[in-house]
């Protein structure tokens, strides 16, 4: 008899939960009951809430178990789990799961299925295939399928991936620079570090594609400094990758030249913004640079730059290999593709939904999420990390898509949502905005590092009910400094979630209200 694969996540959030406590002992109870197991660490599929989700590879398909404890070992190997038995935590093959059947994978076709450092395991399940048509296409060629699908960057700001590319192709330079942006450093976001543990060699293809496209011959991933096992993980894949042939001088045989280096950031959320990203990477302060330049033409060095997100580099291998036009049919206006959403907060299933753009949050939050933990209503949604703005609960109808976000100044940023229940405080959570970034800025700009101070002394006093209406109105006039005159989008965005907290939430910013309310 064969061993039998079972499947536990390595994924940190699964580790988190007990991943390895449950792997260790599944190992140990099998080699007292003399059944021979394979045990595979493969990554998440992104349903956190069942963690640690267990997967046993019978006859029939994987059966998955979940989540499971130590304690529940040995009532599941009585149940003869191993080939797919009947127990109570059985939730059956996890592709039937409602949660996981419904959503329309692309970059997050493999997470949680394979090995993520198994390059014959990626390979078997279409891994590398856009890489091999990449490389008998020339640059243009691949720059103008990119900019046909509609593939928009998936970082925050939005702006067309082709466009960029294009820009550091036809730049003039003796060495040219791929950087991916893994400073994944928003509330309520995984998508990145998901992909990094669980599918690395997806983003490294995503890269080398990005390589070949311009003309760059060198890349480097700046992975945040939270991430321990994710920059471990794609160290590992790395090395792997160029072992194989898929990174080098000499990529597939094909005579072309790309390679890659992993470097780890040092807990700056301001870095996340891609020119202080920069800056740190050439060993300096990451403070912002003034842009023009812009990095496509002076970026990494003083060399032409793209300069990517995670998600971004990740849509490109499929783009590739199926074609802009098959890309470009998920989606709506021009928010084409898929789009990781990550549910987060008072949730009661949180996780990660990989659905074309147009679901709306409200079915994001209530068939996905199962509304919230906590069993109350449902009171405001932030998308887009802490610079993005609040939603009412009765505004989630709207479609995930930029220009309907941007229509009622919000953003998706980078597909983040943060659920709040009725009894949040949501003149705490405008305070909190301003001293986040008042902590996080790099203080190169006024607006920004004195704006963002004087915004927590205002919302103090307004909460305290000192002079309200003069004190709202001065609130306003702050931010309206804030965003016109800020170098970034961090002192740029900070007033999104404090005006839209004042305009959707007036009663809590209201002494007799909040006295009324208590």
């Amino acid at each position: 008899m064969s061993a039998v694969k079972v499947y536990i996540p390595g994924d940190s959030s699964a580790v988190a939960v007990g991943a390895n406590k449950v792997a260790q002992a599944i190992e140990r109870l099998a080699r007292e009951k003399g059944r021979e197991i394979q045990i595979v660490r493969n990554g998440s599929r992104g349903l956190y809430w069942l963690e640690p989700m267990v997967e046993v590879a019978t006859p029939n398909g994987r059966i998955a178990y979940g989540p499971v404890a130590p304690g529940d070992l040995a009532g599941l190997f009585d149940a003869d789990f191993l080939s797919g038995g009947a127990h109570g935590l059985c939730l059956g093959k996890p592709e039937e799961i409602p949660f996981l059947k419904q959503q329309e994978r692309l970059m997050f076709a493999r997470c949680g299925i394979i090995d993520p450092l198994s390059i014959e395991e990626y390979r078997a399940n279409n891994g590398y295939r856009g890489l091999a048509k990449a490389l008998q296409m020339q640059p243009a060629e691949i720059v103008a399928e990119v900019t046909e699908s509609g593939l928009r960057g998936r970082g925050g700001a939005g702006f067309p991936t082709g466009i960029k590319w294009n820009t550091v192709l036809k730049a003039e330079a003796d060495r040219k620079y791929i950087v991916c942006n893994a400073d994944e450093g928003d509330s309520g976001t995984f998508a990145d570090r998901m992909i990094m543990e669980g599918d690395p060699f997806l983003l490294i293809e995503g890269m080398t594609i990005a390589g070949i496209a311009t003309g760059a011959t060198k890349g480097f991933i700046y992975i945040r400094s939270e991430y321990p096992d994710a920059f471990r993980q794609m160290g590992r894949a790395i090395e792997i990758a160029r072992n194989s042939g898929y990174l080098g001088p000499n990529v597939l045989g094909s005579g072309k030249s790309f390679d890659l280096e992993t470097r780890l950031g040092a807990g700056a959320y301001i870095c996340g913004e891609e020119t202080s990203l920069l800056e740190s990477l050439e060993g300096k302060r990451g403070v912002i640079r003034p842009k023009p330049p812009l990095p496509a033409l002076k970026g990494l060095f003083g060399k032409p730059t793209v300069i990517n997100n995670v998600l971004s580099f990740t849509s490109v291998p499929v783009i590739i290999d199926d074609g802009a036009a098959f890309y470009k049919n998920y989606g709506m206006g021009r928010s084409r593709g898929t789009q990781p959403f990550q549910l987060a907060g008072n949730i009661r299933q949180g996780g990660l939904v990989e659905k074309a753009f147009g679901v709306t949050l409200k079915e994001l939050v209530y068939d996905f999420g199962g509304g919230t933990l906590s069993g109350r209503p449902v009171r405001a949604v932030q998308v887009g990390g802490p610079l993005g703005a609040y939603l009412r609960g009765d505004q989630l109808d709207i479609p995930m898509d930029y220009e309907a976000f941007a229509a009622v100044k919000a953003m998706l940023g980078h597909g983040g949502l943060v659920v709040f229940d009725d009894t949040v405080d949501m003149a705490q959570q405008a305070r909190f905005a301003m001293e986040f970034c008042a902590a996080e800025s790099c203080g190169k700009c006024t607006p920004c590092r004195i704006g963002s101070t004087r915004g927590v002394e205002v919302i103090d006093r307004i909460i305290a009910g000192t002079q309200r209406e003069k004190n709202l109105r001065l609130l306003d006039d702050l931010c309206e400094t804030m965003v016109d005159g800020s170098l970034c989008a961090l002192g740029g965005l900070t007033p999104f979630p404090v005006q839209s907290a004042i305009r959707h939430f007036p009663e809590d910013f209201d002494k007799p209200s909040r006295k009324a309310a208590e």
